[in-house]
């Protein structure tokens, strides 16, 4: 099969997986400070109108598809920014949460309640994107192969340069980073996880990885 003969229901379900999961992204930025109906809405919001139109843009031949310069094979644009800008929407309006920042202005870190359960999730995101990334090619091909390593060598390099900066910075290596590296890694390179060399894609992971 190739991407042109792909039956419509498969497209359908694969843009809605990616549909949702710009939403979940909005999630994790407003979870216990909104109220679950408001959340609801915003999410049917989010899906049925405000995806369809930035996923347009760039694999629907719109104005950005149309940009030589603009390039996202798998989604580090339509999914996994959207769903950044729309939770920084959220933030904005609802405001930090209490006692995240001191009376200086400094901030107060939150550590997760359960880091097991964090790297849990985290393993399962970076098996997930296997699915996300090879699976973009929508076609039986060589390709998927290259995609699958550029992907996880991103992931691994993210995940080392966040234990480098956090032990540096933070006297010791912390877990939480560690895992976010590892995801910054994967929403780096899911972009141009198709035309990138492993090098590249190792290069690309530890500087997400260092950033975040």
């Amino acid at each position: 099969l190739s991407w042109a003969t792909v039956p419509e229901s498969v497209k359908f379900f694969f843009q809605l997986v990616f549909a949702g999961t710009a939403a979940t992204i909005v999630s994790g930025a407003v979870a216990e400070r909104t109220k679950f109906n408001a959340f609801m809405i915003f999410s049917f919001v989010l899906v049925a109108l405000v995806y369809p139109i930035t996923g347009h843009w760039i694999w629907g031949g719109g104005w950005l598809a149309a940009n030589w310069l603009f390039h996202d094979f798998a989604g580090s644009t339509v999914v996994h920014s959207v769903g950044g800008w729309a939770a920084l929407a959220g933030v904005l309006v609802i405001g930090p949460r209490l006692g995240k920042y001191k009376s200086d202005g400094s901030v107060n870190p939150i550590p997760g309640h359960n880091m097991g359960l964090a790297a849990l999730g985290c393993l399962i995101l970076w098996l997930g994107w296997f699915g996300f990334n090879p699976g973009s090619t929508m076609t039986a091909s060589t390709q998927i192969g290259h995609i699958a390593v550029t992907t996880n060598t991103a992931a691994a390099f993210g995940a080392v340069a966040a234990t480098v900066v956090a032990w540096l910075v933070l006297g010791k290596p912390d877990l939480s980073m560690i895992l976010n590296g590892c995801l910054a890694g994967l929403v780096a390179i899911t972009a141009p996880c198709a035309v990138v060399s492993v090098a590249g894609a190792a290069v690309i992971g530890l500087v997400a990885g260092a950033l975040v």
